[in-house]
């Protein structure tokens, strides 16, 4: 079951735009056309956002975890200390945006978390959004979850992850919503099986989660769709769990995507597993259906377009 995260996440406000953009598909909601995408163009000092309003969508075509264009994108990767998992080992070494013949558009955001069986020989790797004021809407992510290490002995207790969450755990108006795959299990669970679970507050824990008893390894769309006082969780296109009342998202989010240890069931040897997103989506105040998620990314692609933010600041 899930956790609380207990991470003093840091938190950089960063340009998230780019010039002027393409339009796409009318699945866009009302976006008109405009001038050209450029794939790591730098961020003007004052940019007008353009394109399909109350949208964010990026396939993370940079270099590496130094590039430039990832912090003015509105992304970092965690170095600092905390948890989950164990704790103060999160590093850049695992992140990566590596050539993928299996992924749309060929490039992919991935997340290599390794270990040896010991607290220094363990690196756990994430990468989050920062000050992108996500709310209610659509996020869908299309994820690689890994079912066994790319490198060396199986066994340990990994947790593959997607989640929007609040910028502080203690705000009064905490909100978390999360994917968790554990392929071999982890706190008294055997596996394998993907959690979704809906936070209310993060200490004490009080949530409410699912469990999907069964091994999803490979290429996934998750979807969260956050509208009208529900939070609802979805697979490929398949509802796995819907959450209400006080376990919805009561303010505005970032995104994160981490890969992580619960704990170090043995030594033995270095090994490595891989998580890999290929690009994340949010549409703002709307529920977005999967056919239409990926026609507008389909549309993002075909127009060369790596990365787009036109979602209103607070």
């Amino acid at each position: 079951m899930s956790q609380p995260r207990r991470t003093p996440r840091r938190r950089a406000w960063t340009v998230l735009t780019l010039p002027a953009l393409l339009c796409v598909l009318s699945a866009c909601s009302g976006g008109s056309p405009s001038s050209e995408g450029v794939e790591g163009a730098a961020p003007s000092a004052a940019p007008t956002p353009s394109g399909p309003p109350g949208t964010l969508f990026d396939n993370f075509h940079y270099s590496g975890p130094d590039d430039p264009s990832l912090a003015a994108h509105g992304w970092q990767v965690r170095t600092d200390g905390g948890g989950p998992g164990i704790k103060d080992t999160w590093s850049t070494t695992g992140a990566g945006f590596p050539s993928d013949p299996t992924a749309q558009g060929g490039r992919v955001l991935q997340l290599q978390a390794s270990t040896d069986g010991t607290k220094e020989g363990t690196r756990q790797v994430e990468v989050q959004s920062t000050g992108t004021n996500l709310f209610t809407g659509t996020y869908a992510a299309r994820v690689y979850l890994g079912d066994k290490p790319t490198s060396g002995r199986n066994g340990d207790h990994v947790v593959e992850t997607f989640f929007p969450i609040s910028a502080s755990d203690a705000s009064a108006n905490y909100s978390e919503l999360d994917y968790e795959y554990l392929p071999n299990g982890g706190w008294g669970s055997v596996g394998p099986q993907l959690d979704t679970t809906s936070w209310f507050k993060a200490d004490p824990p009080d949530r409410v989660t699912h469990a999907l008893k069964k091994r999803v390894a490979g290429w996934h769309l998750l979807m969260i769709t956050v509208m009208n006082g529900k939070a609802t969780y979805s697979l490929d296109g398949k509802e796995l769990f819907t959450s209400s009342g006080k376990y919805v998202a009561r303010e505005e989010m970032d995104v994160h995507f981490s890969n992580w240890f619960i704990d170090l069931p043995f030594t033995g040897g270095p090994r490595m597993w891989d998580m890999k997103v290929n690009w994340f989506y949010y549409k703002a105040g709307e529920a977005v259906s999967q056919a239409d998620v990926q026609k507008t990314v389909d549309g993002f692609y075909s127009s060369g377009i790596n990365h787009i933010n036109t979602v209103p600041k607070s």
